[in-house]
């Protein structure tokens, strides 16, 4: 059984892909958790339930900017490990989500201060919607490349080894 570079950026792509997909799960969880406060029209009257709810929401999106930046390096560093171990099919597949990674970090918001998630903007409906099906479909592209690249360890272990 050989061992090349290839096999060793998908097993190292399997373990930070798992990684990543935990990032999104949790904002997915966090997206719920902000759209559940957001319409319990029950609490919405309460004056001190709302300076909790404001201090919530502003947890949240300061835990979720955290995560903004390890993600897209993550990815980054997925396309420079298959373009230096020249499989250019993974590199194709992962190519898109790398630009929109890209396109979305520099059309953050004007201030420079924030990431994205700034508290004000997320409970805009529309908003919080984009953010959760953007988290919805980065579950399945991560979901789907993680069972590609175990079945491409698989195959270039065996292709090596024969």
């Amino acid at each position: 059984m050989a061992f090349t570079f290839a096999a060793f950026c998908y097993m190292l792509t399997l373990v930070l892909c798992a990684s990543l997909i935990f990032f999104i799960i949790w904002h997915i969880i966090a997206f719920d958790e902000l759209r559940t406060d957001f319409k319990n029209p029950i609490e919405q009257g309460n004056p001190s339930r709302a300076r909790e709810r404001v201090k919530n929401v502003e947890r949240i999106c300061c835990l979720l900017r955290k995560l903004v930046v390890p993600e897209y390096c993550i990815h980054g560093l997925f396309c420079l490990m298959f373009m230096c171990a020249a499989e250019w099919v993974t590199l194709g597949l992962n190519i898109p989500l790398l630009f929109y990674h890209l396109w979305r970090y520099f059309h953050r918001p004007a201030d420079g201060s924030e990431v994205m998630f700034d508290p004000v903007s997320i409970m805009n409906v529309d908003i919080l919607n984009y953010c959760q099906k953007e988290a919805w479909c980065k579950l399945a592209f991560y979901l789907l490349s993680f069972f590609y690249y175990l079945y491409r360890v698989g195959a270039t272990v065996r292709y090596v080894s024969a």
